[in-house]
């Protein structure tokens, strides 16, 4: 009964333990310096410990997730971390402290609460700034007030151990974004900006102990940067973090933190990637190496051993790979092995002139792939087990000498932790060269109807229009992907569709799907009906290989980005990823990328039978190089050759002329301006074209004159002036182009989501300039737009010979740059600027209980346009005979995000306004409608509402065809949590679309037969439906 009483006690005293906040001091005596927690000497074997499944970043977070995906991925990990002896991770604020409490009571695993200290931005008076200046005492006072914050939250947490500010923020000084570049060299230039960095840290250490005196404060700086402003202006700072990498050995770090700053010195990073740049393959015994030498670097200058004494553990760069670091917007499902920094520590690998840092593989786990959970497994590389082995040993130990530590290190076996972690490799399968990546298959069903409908209820075999009848339909779709990877810098990968049945009766007629639909052609014997056609299909296509002097990127219908953000000012080469719309009609983007390396560096080229989609066959090249503080870069554009108009598949993407172009910029960032200089030469094979123009004379009338395109027309420029400062941005640019020296249209952002932008195109002068101002969390932003082609567009009704100009016939057109003069007004309420409205991942990364905008836009269109490009029903082209007259248009626009939970939020966009078609037909629309998209754990619901609008497709604007109602409801389930883009998932789901019919809609048909009464003003509507099952199985990359 006593042992039972004793047993009892004892187990109440262990949770009373466990309840408590830890105490945590650094003790400085004559063995040295080291930490104590409640009273016992602690060595910190630390790890550097994130979430990220495969296929995210940084703007995701695990803390939003639900408790329980957060509960199986801790215990996941957490087991694996206690296994190889980690006593500590490194976290970012953001972490529940009820998590914090759980991974120390179940696995006895302290926590690092770190708190980025304005390292990757800030958000100042509601508005972020993506460069923080620890000078500006608005900034000072954010910064002070998070950080208190974050004391006030976390300080009774038991399981903190200490808390961390900053982020190697002395490199931030320098470094221009997030990624990681060659560490800095010459520290003088930012010695002022420096100073003020450390001096806030003093003063939030300050303000930390004096709220929560049981938890140390640590900074962590980049290596021993700044050590002389760190030892005056930190001495309020309890222990020195270092991010460190130096190879084998920290040389003599922990001597100088000793003398120069009389600190203790703990290593927040440090460690090796696990894939070897000169071998172009992973190389876990590599890693395992230079991990133990630095593990038993920090124990043998532990306190109580002999050297400097004063080392406090250290945490391990990373417990897992981050597949999101190189790029981290971009090819996040892809195991980047790009090195995209040099350091000479790591000489195995080293060779001078060439980067050997790999970000992607730093981690000691490799990453599986995520589940319909979100979750993923680890495998641990031969680091883990050679860490495991390292960790047996507590320098704080009885008897534990200098040189019993160096003792156990050396009999620690790397090829035996190679030899281990061989089965977690073979278990994920990543010794195969081809692999199947991809596998799907979509079963769709589609009941239609409709009243006053042209579309017949049996086909007509005359008939060959769709949909060709109502009622009941089926189709099946197919994908297959294959992945080759030859060797670790080599990887390929080709998806084929495959289909079954085809429906012919889907009320949205136009789809991937109906390539297989019968063609007839005509033949010697007469016309001939070819059926199932093209079922077996390519379907996308890419390559990427890697070599010391080039990338090289191959891609069919997989997309690329723009280059507008590396000084292509004038865009002429644009992004290619068009959502699905490119499946709709069937469109082909097709070429090869490649960027240069080492002496390369710099230079890029584009070139393939179709870039873009309705891009020529071309060549591009680009190079940019630093003059000095200065950013110069050159582009140079061949069309080698004009691809047919004929084979275009919308009209929003026409072959253009055959050009040739080059552009020279010249860009620079103060502090607070920035300027772009830029000039063109375009057009120059069109020169000597001819072009009809209107001249009109004294008395009234008017003279259509022939003109030629000129030298002088091929020249154009660009500048553009941009203030940022706290709460105001103002951007202000302008350019003058020549008839034929044509751009593209401006994809980049600024300050905010305005909608009126330089469209690029030649022939126009134009003036824009805007501003923004924030106040808490509201921004105000006003833009204004002015433009005017320097030849007007050919009038509307001209008396032959004059006719309106197209693109099919003529050297230039007048269409987006009609003449212009427009105004908006932007009104855009954002809690959480870190994850941005107006970023393009936003729908995914917003993390606001609520946000939203709301635009108004106005556009004064005095003239008319030149002559539109359209398809007849059987998608042969022609130009219309004339455009939309002069008109004022109008929308008010809104989004609004709400991410109320992780397993509830929804996004709308709404608009309402007036709008003109694309072709010749003259009557002015009032349209409005909206879209939501709402997810619910796994129940995901779209809906759609549109009133007095056009239809989903090119040829309704073109034609001006609209319908009175368009509603559609879709309600769906996948097996893991649904995502706010569209793409390929498991799921099932049932949608119902429904649109009433007018005499301006397609496939209408009038009540009365009597030509009389045609007066359509008293008709009844019609209507068309549909209801559409479907089910979605996806194996494989989404």
């Amino acid at each position: 009964m006593k042992n039972h009483f004793l047993r009892i006690i004892l187990i109440c005293c262990s949770l009373n333990l466990f309840a408590q906040a830890n105490n945590v001091k650094v003790i400085d005596n004559q063995q040295g310096i080291k930490l104590s927690v409640n009273g016992n000497d602690f060595m910190i074997n630390g790890m550097n410990w994130d979430y990220f499944p495969i296929g995210t970043n940084y703007s995701y977070s695990l803390w939003n997730q639900s408790e329980d995906v957060i509960k199986v991925a801790l215990d996941a990990e957490m087991s694996l971390l206690k296994n190889m002896g980690v006593n500590t991770i490194r976290v970012y604020t953001g972490i529940q402290p009820k998590w914090i409490t759980y991974i120390y009571e179940t696995y006895g695993i302290h926590t690092m609460l770190n708190h980025s200290f304005g390292r990757y931005g800030l958000t100042v008076n509601g508005a972020w700034v993506a460069k923080t200046d620890y000078a500006d005492p608005t900034t000072q006072a954010v910064l002070l007030k998070e950080i208190t914050d974050v004391v006030n939250e976390y300080k009774n947490t038991p399981g903190l151990l200490m808390y961390l500010l900053g982020n190697e923020n002395n490199y931030g000084l320098v470094w221009k974004g997030a990624e990681t570049e060659d560490l800095p060299i010459n520290e003088d230039d930012y010695s002022v900006a420096a100073k003020y960095l450390y001096q806030m840290f003093n003063k939030a250490a300050v303000a930390m102990k004096e709220m929560d005196r049981s938890h140390p404060v640590a900074i962590c700086n980049g290596d021993l940067g700044f050590l002389d402003i760190v030892a005056k202006e930190c001495k309020d700072v309890d222990i020195y973090g270092t991010n460190m990498y130096r190879g084998k050995s920290f040389g003599d770090a922990f001597k100088r933190v000793k003398k120069e700053l009389n600190m203790p010195i703990m290593f927040t990073e440090f460690g090796a990637d696990a894939f070897n740049a000169v071998t172009n393959e992973e190389d876990q015994k590599m890693q395992a190496h230079f991990m133990v030498e630095n593990w038993r670097e920090i124990y043998q200058n532990a306190a109580g051993l002999g050297e400097a004494g004063n080392s406090l553990g250290g945490f391990t760069f990373q417990f897992s790979d981050g597949w999101w670091k190189f790029g981290q917007t971009k090819d996040l499902d892809v195991h980047d092995n790009n090195a995209s920094w040099s350091n000479g520590g790591y000489y195995i690998d080293f060779k001078e002139g060439r980067n050997n840092m790999n970000e992607e593989w730093f981690g000691i786990c490799a990453k599986g792939p995520t589940n319909a959970a979100g979750l993923y497994t680890l495998y641990p590389r031969a680091a883990y087990y050679s860490l495991q082995e390292a960790h047996r040993i507590n320098p704080y130990d009885e008897g534990v000498t200098s040189t019993s530590v160096a003792k156990h290190f050396s009999n620690i076996s790397l090829m035996d932790g190679v030899l281990r972690a061989r089965g977690g490799k073979a278990t994920m399968g990543s010794n195969e060269k081809i692999s199947l990546s991809n596998l799907r298959a979509e079963f769709t069903t589609f009941n239609t109807g409709g009243d006053l409908l042209t579309t017949p209820s049996i086909s007509d075999p005359e008939n060959t229009g769709y949909p060709n009848r109502t009622g009941f339909d089926h189709m099946q779709s197919y994908f297959i992907g294959v992945q080759a990877q030859p060797s670790a810098n080599m990887r390929a990968e080709v998806n084929v569709n495959v289909l079954g049945n085809v429906a012919a009766n889907p009320i949205d007629e136009i789809f991937y799907e109906n390539r297989n639909r019968p063609v007839v052609v005509n033949t010697d014997n007469g016309n001939v009906t070819l059926t199932d056609n093209n079922r077996v299909q390519v379907y996308n296509a890419s390559f990427d290989w890697k070599s010391d002097a080039f990338d090289v990127r191959g891609f069919y219908r997989t997309g690329h980005y723009h280059w507008q953000y590396e000084g292509d000012v004038f865009g002429l080469y644009p992004e290619a990823n068009y959502g699905p719309n490119l499946d709709i009609y069937g469109g082909e983007i097709l070429g090869i990328e490649v960027d240069g390396k080492g002496v390369l560096e710099g230079l890029k080229a584009a070139f393939g039978p179709q870039l873009w989609w309705g891009a020529n066959p071309a060549l591009l090249l680009k190079y940019s190089t630093e003059i000095g503080k200065y950013t110069f870069t050159s582009v140079f554009h061949e069309d080698v050759n004009k691809r047919d108009t004929r084979e275009a598949q919308t009209s929003g993407f026409i072959p253009l002329p055959q050009t040739r172009r080059l552009t020279l910029a010249l860009e620079r960032k103060y502090d607070n301006f920035g300027f772009q200089l830029g000039g063109i030469w375009g057009g120059q094979p069109l020169n000597g074209r001819e072009y009809q123009d209107i001249r009109y004379n004294n008395d009234g009338t008017s003279d259509v004159v022939v003109d030629r395109v000129k030298e002088s027309d091929n020249w154009g420029s660009k500048l553009k002036v941009t203030y940022t400062k706290g709460t105001f941005n103002w951007y202000a640019q302008s350019a003058v182009m020549g008839l034929v020296a044509n751009g593209g249209a401006d994809a980049t952002t600024t300050f905010t989501g305005w909608k009126l932008k330089d469209n690029g195109s030649g022939n126009q002068a134009n003036f824009l300039t805007g501003f923004t101002f924030s106040s808490g969390n509201l921004q105000i932003a006003p833009n204004f737009l002015w433009q005017k082609p320097l030849v007007a567009a050919m009038p509307n009704g001209i008396d032959a010979p004059g006719r309106l100009r197209n693109i099919q016939a003529d050297p230039f057109v007048v269409r987006g740059n009609r003449e212009t003069t427009a105004g908006e007004i932007l009104f855009t309420y954002d809690p959480t600027p870190g994850t941005w409205m107006y970023e393009w991942d936003n729908d995914r990364a917003e993390d606001a209980n609520f946000a939203m905008n709301l635009g108004f836009v106005y556009r004064h269109l005095p003239t008319t346009q030149d002559a539109a490009i359209g398809f007849f029903s059987n998608r042969s082209i022609f130009a219309f005979g004339e455009s939309a007259p002069a008109e004022d248009l109008w929308e008010v626009n809104s989004r609004i995000v709400s991410k109320m939970s992780p397993d509830f939020g929804f996004i709308a966009n709404l608009y309402y306004g007036n709008g003109q078609a694309n072709g010749s037909d003259a009557r002015l629309i009032t349209r409005s409608g909206g879209d939501i998209r709402m997810i619910y754990n796994k129940l995901k619901v779209t809906a759609t509402a549109k009133f007095n609008d056009w239809g989903p497709f090119d040829y309704h604007r073109d034609f001006n065809l609209t319908y009175p109602t368009q509603l559609m409801l879709d309600f769906s389930t996948t097996l893991g949590k649904p995502g706010w883009f569209v793409l390929p998932n498991t799921k099932m789901g049932i949608r119902g679309t429904w649109r009433s019919l007018d005499q301006y809609s397609p496939r209408y048909t009038f009540s009365s037969t009597d030509a009389s009464t045609l007066n359509l003003a008293g008709q009844s509507n019609g209507s068309e439906w549909e209801i559409r099952t479907y089910i979605h199985i996806n194996v494989g990359k989404q």
